[in-house]
């Protein structure tokens, strides 16, 4: 358990060792947010700097290779694959402080090469175990390919869809990091089990920074970098040697942000809206517009999701254990 500690305490110290000095930095550039009158999607009324998202992205790959010092072919093509994730929203994040927008076919088309790598990478959902004789069900290639992209795709969108309050998208990350941590340790599955005691730590400490009233935001680069990596995790974690009951683990773990924007999505289609274009049918704009205050919405939010997250240990425990 020492190396898991450390791993905790590592990524926690630097991230908040890295957060005000990023801080510093965004506010002497003018790398910051700043809200636009006509936009109903920003809660801010005043510039608030970015760059967190960079210490998050830092502190990670930090820790994944001072700790499980893997600097395989598999280490190195997930690493780029996060790049390629991380970069893409830096970008984001540059035209939007400039009061532009990057398109949203190039940035689904990073993201979608990003997820590729992965698979390449052998980092996939390649079958289950029927639980009732044991056997190993491995899916065509084809399958493997569509479910492991559409899975990351996602768990990438729907996390960066989240970041709409201080301290949210942050606060979620960090409770299914801990459910992906404690499946992954109870599996074997060290490396999985490092990676999300290492986005725990990170989590917790930009939430330091980034509780109402948050000092420093994280961008579309942190939160889809985050949403990214709880996809890996979870594939090469909980989905690996799944079953058919405890493939719903990573999907409860994650349940809060994914079941939202699957109803944001079918609301969007429904309305003729395009998909990737921002508006305020997330849960936390509804709720806003009910009367509730930011900290309000974040806590009932925090709520549910560590909820979902319960109900998934609980069902990976039952299963583990020959309950169901």
């Amino acid at each position: 358990m020492l190396i898991y500690i450390f791993a905790f305490f590592l990524s926690l110290s630097l991230i908040l060792v890295l957060t005000p000095v990023l801080r510093k930095l965004a506010i002497k550039i003018d790398y910051r947010e700043k809200p636009k009158a006509e936009e109903d999607r920003k809660i801010h009324t005043e510039a608030k700097p970015y760059l967190a998202g960079l210490g998050i992205f830092a502190t990670f790959w930090v820790c994944y290779f001072l700790i499980i010092r893997d600097v395989s072919f598999k280490s190195w093509l997930l690493f780029f694959s996060s790049a390629m994730i991380f970069g893409v929203g830096m970008l984001d994040d540059w035209f939007k402080i400039k009061g532009g927008d990057l398109k949203a076919l190039p940035k689904l088309l990073v993201q979608l090469a990003a997820c590729i790598l992965v698979y390449v990478a052998g980092v996939r959902f390649s079958g289950f175990t029927n639980i009732f004789n044991g056997q190993y069900i491995l899916l065509p290639v084809w399958l493997q390919f569509t479910l492991t992209i559409t899975w990351l795709l996602g768990v990438t969108t729907v996390m960066n869809f989240m970041d709409g309050l201080d301290g949210l998208a942050g606060g979620l990350s960090c409770i299914s990091a801990c459910t992906l941590f404690v499946v992954a340790l109870a599996k074997g599955n060290s490396y999985s089990a490092i990676m999300g005691i290492a986005l725990v730590g990170i989590c917790l400490g930009y939430l330091r920074y980034n509780k109402f009233p948050a000092k420093i935001l994280m961008g579309d680069a942190g939160a889809t970098f985050l949403g990214f990596m709880l996809g890996l995790i979870s594939l090469d974690g909980a989905f690996k040697q799944a079953t058919v009951v405890s493939i719903f683990v990573p999907v409860l773990a994650l349940g809060l942000p994914i079941f939202d924007n699957i109803f944001v999505i079918v609301k969007r289609i429904k309305d003729h809206k395009p998909v990737y274009i921002g508006d305020s049918t997330q849960i936390h704009f509804r709720l806003l517009k009910k009367g509730l205050t930011q900290k309000q919405v974040v806590a009932f939010l925090y709520l549910i999701s560590i909820s979902l997250n319960l109900l998934a240990i609980i069902l990976f425990m039952a299963q583990s254990y020959k309950f169901i």
